[in-house]
């Protein structure tokens, strides 16, 4: 069940957010190259991003991700600076999808090399988010994990059935 904190936590369940984070570009890459270019335009319902608009969204949020992180560990009690995914997004319609694809790959895998260097206690570094509250490092990896399974729930649908924009 979502919380305040995590509204991706349905997404995630039980499942380790570090697991899904490790796995996501790969299923992200082979989604990408199952829908080819027509594919990647498509979407998963009517006035919803595209396969590479969600692409575009998932490079822009592992930005926004890595800043939170290294914030939260750098600053005593972070405040989350929380953005506008619509706003972001009006740039999606001209920019180019592989390029998204290998942005977020490479973040991920930078973001993936911080996790590694981190200890228990560090997971447990509280945060605030304006308008999810009181949060710890590791509630923002767990939401890092469930928006990973959104967006790829979102992707898979797509290649299965997706519908022309």
């Amino acid at each position: 069940m979502p919380t305040e904190t995590n509204p991706y936590s349905k997404y995630l369940g039980d499942q380790d957010p570090l697991t899904v984070i490790a796995r996501t570009p790969e299923r992200v890459s082979k989604v990408f190259e199952q829908l080819g270019p027509e594919g990647q335009e498509k979407t998963y319902a009517p006035c919803k991003w595209s396969a590479r608009e969600i692409i575009c969204h998932l490079a822009d949020c592992e930005v926004a991700f890595g800043f939170r992180l290294r914030q939260t560990l750098a600053e005593p009690n972070h405040v989350i600076q929380p953005f506008d995914q619509n706003l972001w997004a009006k740039r999606y319609g001209s920019l180019d999808g592989a390029a998204a694809l290998s942005a977020f790959v490479n973040l991920r895998a930078w973001n993936q090399g911080l996790l590694k260097t981190l200890s228990p206690d560090d997971f447990n570094t509280p945060a605030t988010h304006p308008e999810r509250g009181n949060m710890t490092f590791r509630s923002i990896v767990e939401t890092m994990g469930g928006h990973d399974l959104n967006h790829l729930g979102q992707l898979e649908m797509i290649a299965s059935n997706g519908v022309s924009k």
